[in-house]
């Protein structure tokens, strides 16, 4: 199967669709849940360089790219950003040139995500320590000197997410639908807002549950924007009130929280999986949260999304610390 033929208006495939989804009976028991009741979207297994939520974005965001006829694509985030791993990833697979322009400086040892980035042959522009709004014009500074220099070339918004790349995760909540068709409540990490929106836009407000893991400093505006920017495009009611926990950050978004740290020894110690620290960790740690205060409950079918990131747990400076015993 050539997974880079057009599959929609404007995009491409760039992963491996449906990503399974598996039951979790003895980390539901952990919890206190039944054994029926939790259920894992594993779209850690999409595919493509290790994989993750962004692949689903990139598919669009990326595909518009291509369809404008751009040859080469700027994108930004965090040194040990997955979307900026994905993006280097696509476009080594579409034939693209790749620009990076990551937040802060070169670090001593190049691992996780970084690594995977060079291997894949983007080029990685530091931008030092750089807000939201510096690093975006930082972004347009390399995109325009390409242009200048004869290079069609696009912007990919900052973690792959804008409407149009949280289309993705509308049509992976219609996906989830078929496999979970009772599912109560879908809990997932939200950094830049994208993967929240689109599957606000096809569940509906009140079956997502996020988790804030402090990538940006207003992730409700930029869920609600977005998802609104679907409805308008299809011609459907805005979304209502998110159901948005904000109480996993701990001191910031590069944090482990103790919270993350026993979520990721939970659900690698019931069932086998490995999260990362910084958002599957921290949505996992909302899950647990969330069933403590009874806003999960038992006897409802509950989705933990899965976004992947695996290859940051290798880049994070207190990954070593999560080997002890507990």
């Amino acid at each position: 199967m050539d997974d880079t033929r057009q599959h929609a208006a404007g995009a491409v495939r760039l992963g491996t669709w449906p990503t399974p989804v598996e039951a979790a009976p003895r980390l539901a028991a952990a919890l206190g849940l039944d054994p029926d009741d939790l259920v894992l979207k594993r779209d850690d297994l999409s595919g493509l360089a290790g994989g993750g939520n962004k692949v689903r974005k990139l598919e669009h965001t990326i595909g518009a790219a291509v369809a404008d006829g751009a040859t080469a694509v700027v994108t930004s985030g965090a040194p040990q950003s997955n979307h900026a791993r994905l993006t280097a990833a696509a476009a080594a697979r579409l034939g693209l040139d790749a620009v990076l322009v990551l937040e802060g400086g070169p670090p001593r040892e190049t691992r996780g995500n970084l690594l995977l980035d060079g291997l894949l042959g983007a080029r990685i522009v530091w931008a030092g320590e750089a807000g939201p709004q510096e690093l975006a014009a930082r972004v347009e500074e390399e995109a325009a000197a390409l242009r200048a220099a004869g290079t069609a070339t696009a912007v990919v918004p900052f973690g792959g997410s804008s409407v149009l790349g949280a289309r993705g995760y509308a049509e992976a909540g219609a996906e989830l639908l078929q496999q979970v068709p009772d599912l109560a409540t879908v809990v997932v990490a939200v950094g830049s807002g994208g993967t929240m929106a689109g599957l606000v836009h096809a569940l509906g407000a009140s079956r997502v549950l996020g988790v804030d893991t402090g990538a940006v400093p207003d992730p409700v505006d930029r869920v609600t924007e977005f998802a609104a920017g679907l409805a308008r495009e299809d011609g459907t009611p805005a979304p209502g009130e998110l159901r948005l926990r904000r109480d996993q950050v701990g001191e910031g978004y590069g944090s482990l929280t103790p919270a993350v740290r026993d979520a990721l020894a939970l659900l690698a110690r019931t069932e086998g999986v490995v999260l990362d620290p910084v958002y599957t960790g921290r949505a996992a740690a909302g899950l647990v949260a969330a069933v403590a205060e009874g806003d999960v409950r038992r006897g409802q079918r509950t989705v933990l999304l899965h976004s992947g990131g695996l290859p940051g747990l290798f880049g994070h400076p207190d990954a070593a610390s999560l080997a002890g015993p507990r």
